[in-house]
């Protein structure tokens, strides 16, 4: 959702219990009361008629807890299985603190019951004995990327989207992530596609956040997602090959969920009640209309751009909107969502609205302020004057969602569709001819902003004139064709001082490797990849020395980066397929499979597979070396076939017999010389034990358990994680009664892998 300020955010980060944040505890000294809020918003109107109470009511409650099934894998429906038979029925009957437990409701406007929530607080569900299985089933598959614990609302902005896999999108505000996890999922509809068309650029202006967002991005194991580092309101225009020519990359989808004051947000930041106040939204208002401009600048025309903030305030909300549709001049229309979520309940957008300084002065026009407040409030703050110009923008599309209507946050969320270039792209336009003549298709926007206009329209950006500029300059036939190497041989590293000053850590270079690097020799023999396999998405982070990983992307996220590597600082991008393991020299090859790419890269694998089944799985994920012979008479000849090294183990549905998975399940695995070993990280392996009928819990003990090779496995160097958990034990009970054994201590055995 809308992020509140950076500054804020900073001045109110100390001195909190982690595990009570936004619930109550350690929060003593705040009352939850704010008159001033209260008089603010009985002014505006906002709240329907005798609501209002109501409204204050729900806006002290605690916020309940919602959980995402992720929706791109075709695990969701077993996920969704297993929540509703085994734990949903085991809470809720329960009574926790005097409180009855309901039990959990699917969202009515969320599709394919693929979202719930619960009148439990996130307190509760960590601290209560009685949910412990609960909490760490939903640790356990956050942690795997099959669950985001996501709030309601936030989960809005993405659907109104209309994603397909082959849009091209943006994120502009993307930190720390849920959302963008989202239009990942939706991109990866078809799970049998390992490369779609389209991809998410995910953008966010802290250094630090953007690694926050790596990670929840990382969980979904997608070649299509490249997080960057910007200020949105001046993210630079990019550039792509296109019929062998340089074009100008527009977006097909932009998602604009700015930094806003956050009051939609009380039920959770509880210190929102004490640092409320109007001047919030004041500061804040120029940024959201300078970023919302930039976004429908690198919109491509037809195009779709989705504005929202977790603010109720019409400063931040139609003041914005109303300020960009004036500035468009007819380019852009503000769209009829209200089909699109059926079941969601929400507030028309308001046409008209006053202004409160921090000293409850009120202004209703911009004719009303004085001078000496003009550098503080802007003409764009205020509705237009115009009553005709005001009914053809239909601001009542814009949707507030209340909290007492559905027991949810605050939020507000604006769909605009682009349907022509931007006014000042018309006026001023900076592409060469050769670029309009090659894709007639595509709209004149430049992104850039001439000087003269910049002051009136308040988004200009230097940056994306120079971008633009850059272009134009370039000498004619330069452009490189699709497929060839660029960048000092597919180097995309980060751009250098001169072009952009870099802050926060220094990033490794991302390097593309050519067709007939001498790494694929073995790998191409050894995996017997398919000759359609995509050589030239590979790449790697190093100059120098031997490739510790492998990564992939897919074929238009690698055209981004290999033309634009001096204009935008990439922070992470691309899958991890292989890892190095030196041992496996000795078998035929130097790298092994990763379990993060398996599902990018088993459709190009034609040897080294092991056909598995249900029971073949319970072995290989509950015992740590387990003998050939422990395996199916099936798998265990197909295992004595193979020789040793890297291997793939996959289960294929049965239609025919509705009680085990109906989803397909690759594993990476080692075969030994006499034993064979699932390589899964931890969390993984639970989730699929439990899709397996197998409930899998932990229980405290003194002693703690070292993770074993194949949980490992999943930790590169790049995202190392801690544990955290090292004073559990794992106990594993079959429910199917069909013998799954309990983990065995790692013995000595003769399979040697090594990262």
């Amino acid at each position: 959702m809308g992020k509140r300020s950076r500054q804020r955010q900073k001045n109110q980060s100390g001195g909190r219990d982690r595990d009570n944040a936004g619930w109550g505890a350690g929060y003593a000294d705040i009352v939850k009361e704010n008159k001033l809020f209260e008089h603010y918003y009985k002014e505006q109107g906002l709240i329907p008629e005798g609501e209002f109470e109501q409204f204050m009511e729900a806006m002290r409650e605690p916020l309940p807890a919602t959980i995402r099934i992720t929706g791109y894998k075709s695990h969701a429906k077993e996920i969704l299985h297993c929540l509703k038979d085994k734990y949903f029925k085991d809470i809720q009957d329960l009574e926790i603190d005097e409180q009855k437990i309901e039990a959990p409701q699917p969202l009515s406007w969320y599709p394919d019951e693929q979202a719930w929530h619960t009148n439990m607080s996130r307190k509760i569900i960590r601290k209560s004995p009685l949910l412990e299985k609960f909490h760490q089933f939903l640790v356990s598959e956050t942690e795997s990327g099959n669950i985001s614990r996501q709030e309601a609302v936030s989960m809005i902005p993405p659907l109104l989207l209309s994603i397909e896999s082959h849009h091209k999108i943006l994120d502009m505000c993307a930190a720390p992530g849920s959302k963008t996890a989202q239009l990942i999922e939706m991109l990866h509809a078809d799970m049998d596609v390992p490369f779609p068309e389209g991809f998410v650029i995910a953008n966010d202006v802290d250094n630090k956040r953007c690694y926050l967002l790596v990670h929840q991005a990382k969980r979904l194991n997608s070649p299509c997602i490249m997080v960057v580092n910007h200020d949105a309101s001046c993210i630079p225009t990019l550039h792509i090959t296109s019929d062998g020519k340089k074009d100008i990359l527009f977006y097909d989808r932009i998602l604009c969920d700015v930094p806003c004051s956050g009051d939609g947000t009380m039920r959770k930041n509880i210190d929102v009640w004490k640092k409320w106040t109007t001047s919030n939204s004041l500061h804040l208002h120029g940024l959201q209309l300078r970023i919302a401009i930039r976004g429908v600048e690198q919109l491509a025309v037809g195009g779709r751009m989705v504005y929202s903030t977790c603010s109720l305030n019409p400063i931040e909300d139609e003041a914005v909107i109303a300020a960009l549709l004036e500035k468009s001049e007819g380019s852009l229309e503000l769209m009829d969502a209200s089909a699109d979520l059926p079941g969601l309940k929400w507030m028309p957008g308001v046409n008209s609205w006053k202004l409160m300084t921090k000293e409850g002065q009120w202004y209703s026009e911009w004719s009303e302020v004085p001078a000496k407040r003009h550098t503080q409030i802007r003409p764009t703050m205020f509705p237009p004057n115009d009553p005709e110009k005001l009914a053809d923008m239909h601001l009542e599309r814009c949707m507030r969602i209340l909290p007492h209507h559905q027991n949810t946050g605050g939020f507000f969320v604006a769909v605009l569709l682009k349907k022509a270039p931007m006014p000042w792209n018309k006026r001023y336009p900076k592409l060469r001819k050769e670029v309009s003549t090659s894709a007639p298709s595509a709209p004149t926007d430049s992104g850039s902003v001439p000087e003269s206009s910049v002051g009136d329209m308040e988004g200009g950006c230097a940056e994306a004139t120079e971008d633009t500029q850059m272009a134009d300059e370039a000498p004619k036939g330069a452009a490189v064709a699709q497929g060839t190497v660029t960048q000092q041989d597919g180097v995309c590293g980060p751009p250098p001082n001169k072009k952009m000053k870099l802050f926060g850590y220094k990033e490794d270079p991302f390097v593309f490797l050519t067709e007939e690097d001498p790494v694929f020799t073995t790998i191409q023999s050894f995996y017997d990849l398919s000759p359609d396999f995509p050589k030239l998405n590979v790449l790697t982070r190093t100059h120098d020395g031997k490739k510790r990983h492998l990564y992939m992307v897919s074929k238009e996220l690698r055209n981004v980066l290999l033309n634009n590597s001096e204009r935008m600082k990439v922070i992470n991008t691309g899958v991890k397929v292989w890892s190095r393991n030196s041992d496996g020299e000795e078998f035929g090859c130097a790298f092994r499979l990763a379990q993060e790419g398996i599902y990018t890269l088993q459709p190009y694998i034609r040897s080294r597979m092991i056909t598995v089944s249900v029971e073949d799985i319970k072995v290989l994920l509950t015992q740590e070396n387990p003998y050939l012979s422990k395996l199916q008479d099936d798998a265990h000849a197909q295992a004595k076939k193979i020789g040793m090294g890297s291997i793939v183990l996959k289960y294929i549905p049965n239609p025919n017999n509705p009680i085990d998975p109906q989803c397909p399940i690759q594993l990476c695995g080692w075969r030994g010389k006499t034993s064979i070993r699932a390589f899964v990280p931890r969390n993984e392996r639970l989730h699929y034990l439990r899709m397996l009928g197998v409930e899998v819990f932990r229980e405290k003990q003194g002693q703690g358990q070292k993770p074993s090779d194949g949980e490992k496995e999943g930790k590169g160097q790049e995202e190392e994680q801690v544990e955290g958990e090292n004073e559990e034990e794992l106990v594993v009970k079959d429910h199917n009664g069909d013998g799954a054994a309990e983990p065995e201590p790692k013995s000595g055995n003769d399979d040697p892998v090594k990262s």
